[in-house]
């Protein structure tokens, strides 16, 4: 867009049309923007010439390309600004029907705005054209997230490196590059965009080559029938560059998901490791029943069983002696990975621990029902095998179904009944006993979330008003009480805190 044009007032008419046009061509723009452009300027340099104290506005016919340069006044009923208001009397000699908040305009010729001016006007449309730029850019990228793009790396900084992605750049953050991955100038890249940000100066787009999904949408390349939609991407878990698994299903039960995502001999897996710096990937066989999706998810080791608790969502997994370390992993990596998988918590524990641990449960239990309810080695191990585990189970078990365990009749069921009930009013009593002497504030035992031996404990430890118990944090709470679990200390923390907010 010469000079020239912009010092000359002949320019007005269909050139400047002309001229519109091309540049929205050029730059891949609508025509509307570079014309809005165009009145922004020339609105500027007409400020500059009749003074910025008027309002002056400026609009361009779409058909004819005439520039119509206008002087607007607002009717006031009170003239604040003898620039910008008239008053209605004198609204009234240019217009008879000219009522208040009206707006009068009066047109000025053109003029020729000098080369300052025009400079000023070069300038607007400049800006107003790259902004336009970036917003389009902005909008297609922001349709764009969650697809892999291509580029050469443009600049290596020391927390990120710049990518030209073709019509603009793209930053990956060092954290988002594989691990021991080096890129220099000219090197071509493929990243997944995970995020695209509006900034004042226009909009960043951010890569990454360690995000989940970037896995994800390799497979989908590299395989077909994940493409076409055969078979499912159910979930990723990646520790990028050393590890992943990623868990694949199908409805159609003549194709094998796992043997589609490897591949002949493994030519499409061993595409995406090498894209991926040699990560190894475990193909899982999801599964909508949790406890096989959990069994799946621990390959290539082999469970013999596993326990869930739907409550907390957390599994227990029962692995083989020589089973137990593969089931774990490097540095827990293989664990690590398939609870992210499923999205439970999963421990593994090995045969002989898990034997250990229950021998050692039945002997404790059975320990406290011989001293409970004073009865024998035999009846304690019955109710133990039996599934009891505390004295309360017993005591609010019916009769008649303790009377139909093998071994014991209905005077037997309701002697042992009655004996736990009269052991947990002892209980009771002595509880209320050393409350009382200790001085416990009921409040603490209000909360309905402590067991007697915990409020106990807290009062050995001179935690004996609710205000000193709301004073501690989580982490001190778990240090008086170490088998407590997290999420009831932080519960318990937040119940005693209640009463500062009412």
């Amino acid at each position: 867009m010469s000079m020239s044009l912009w010092t000359d007032s002949k320019f007005y008419g269909p050139e400047l049309l002309q001229i519109a046009e091309a540049v929205a061509r050029e730059k891949g723009l609508e025509k509307e923007k570079i014309l809005e452009a165009m009145e922004g300027a020339i609105q500027k340099a007409a400020r500059s010439k009749y003074g910025h104290e008027h309002d002056i506005r400026v609009t361009i016919d779409r058909k004819s390309g005439e520039v119509s340069i206008l002087k607007c006044l607002t009717v006031k009923e009170i003239v604040e600004n003898e620039f910008t208001d008239i008053s209605l009397e004198d609204a009234k000699k240019i217009d008879p029907d000219a009522i208040i908040d009206q707006i009068l305009s009066t047109k000025l010729p053109p003029v020729n705005f000098g080369r300052v001016a025009a400079q000023v006007g070069r300038q607007i449309i400049i800006q107003k054209i790259t902004e336009a730029e970036l917003e389009k850019q902005y909008e297609e990228f922001k349709n764009r997230v969650g697809e892999i793009v291509s580029g050469i790396v443009k600049r290596v900084e020391y927390s990120y490196v710049v990518v030209d992605i073709g019509k603009t750049e793209a930053v990956i953050k060092k954290d988002q590059l594989i691990p021991k991955e080096n890129y220099r100038t000219g090197d071509r890249i493929r990243a997944y965009i995970y995020e695209v940000s509006r900034e004042t100066k226009g909009h960043q787009i951010f890569l990454s080559r360690t995000h989940p999904q970037f896995l994800a949408k390799l497979s989908m390349q590299e395989v077909p029938e994940i493409y076409d939609g055969v078979i499912e991407i159910k979930a990723v878990a990646r520790d990028p560059g050393s590890r992943a698994k990623i868990a694949v299903y199908s409805a159609d039960m003549n194709i094998d998901p796992i043997g589609a995502c490897v591949g002949v001999r493994g030519n499409r897996v061993q595409s995406i490791i090498q894209e991926l710096q040699g990560e190894k990937i475990d193909i899982i066989l999801w599964s909508d029943d949790l406890p096989t999706f959990a069994v799946n998810a621990l390959a290539p080791a082999e469970v013999t069983r596993v326990v869930m608790d739907e409550e907390n969502r957390r599994f227990e997994v029962l692995a083989p002696d020589n089973q137990l370390s593969l089931a774990i992993g490097r540095r827990g990596q293989n664990v690590r990975l398939a609870s992210i998988l499923i999205g439970c918590s999963v421990t593994v524990v090995s045969e002989t621990f898990a034997i250990e641990q229950r021998n050692k449960e039945y002997h404790q239990h059975s320990q406290t029902f011989m001293e409970a309810l004073d009865c024998d080695e035999v009846i304690a191990h019955l109710l133990v095998t039996e599934g009891f585990e505390t004295v309360e189970e017993l005591s609010n078990c019916p009769g008649e179904e303790l009377a139909s365990i093998n071994g014991f009749d209905e005077d037997v069921a309701q002697e042992l009944i009655s004996r736990a009930r009269d052991y947990i009013q002892r209980k009771k009593d002595e509880f209320a006993k050393k409350i009382k002497s200790m001085k416990v504030d009921k409040k603490i035992i209000a909360l309905d979330l402590l067991t007697n031996d915990m409020i106990l404990a807290l009062a050995e430890k001179n935690v004996l008003k609710l205000d000193e118990l709301a004073d501690l944090c989580a982490d001190e709470l778990l240090e008086i009480l170490p088998g407590m679990d997290q999420n009831l200390a932080n519960e318990v923390i937040m119940k005693s805190r209640a009463h500062w907010f009412e």
